[in-house]
């Protein structure tokens, strides 16, 4: 029986805490290969989860610890839609296509992450083109962003 119990979250957490990226994952797949992949992910607050797509796959979201402010974005970087998961939501799915942004709003927090494998990284095309913030100024950005805002773009 595999399980996500809370000892398993508190040593994400603190893995998270200590990794420089400030995230880190336990997977529930066997195989990088499995084709439904299923992990938690802690997450801190500074950690930068950049607008990105996955175009193979739709990707389930929910929380396990703390909020998350997720993001979906139109082409050209504006808002098009806002969830808190934890407080206005508690799962969401993104199609396979859509432009998204994840931020941690609590320290300790973990997200459960649901989506089609294999596992595929993600390139520099399928990151939003143009977006010109810092990591630290994005994700300031991200905690107040409204359906209608539009990022900073090249």
């Amino acid at each position: 029986m595999k399980q996500l119990d809370n000892a398993m979250l508190d040593t994400l957490a603190q893995q998270a805490q200590q990794s420089p990226r400030k995230r880190a994952n336990h997977n529930l797949h066997e195989d990088l290969s499995d084709p439904i992949q299923r992990l938690a992910i802690a997450m801190e607050p500074d950690t930068c989860i950049r607008p990105h797509r996955h175009l193979q796959t739709w990707e389930l979201l929910t929380a396990l610890r703390g909020r998350f402010v997720v993001l979906h974005f139109d082409d050209s970087g504006t808002v098009v839609a806002r969830a808190v998961l934890s407080e206005d939501v508690q799962a969401l799915e993104h199609p396979a296509g859509v432009w998204h942004g994840v931020l941690s709003l609590d320290a300790g927090g973990v997200i459960f992450e649901v989506k089609h494998g294999p596992y595929l990284p993600i390139t520099a095309g399928d990151y939003l083109p143009g977006v010109e913030l810092d990591d630290a100024s994005l994700n300031a950005w991200y905690a107040n962003a409204q359906v209608g805002d539009r990022l900073m773009r090249a």
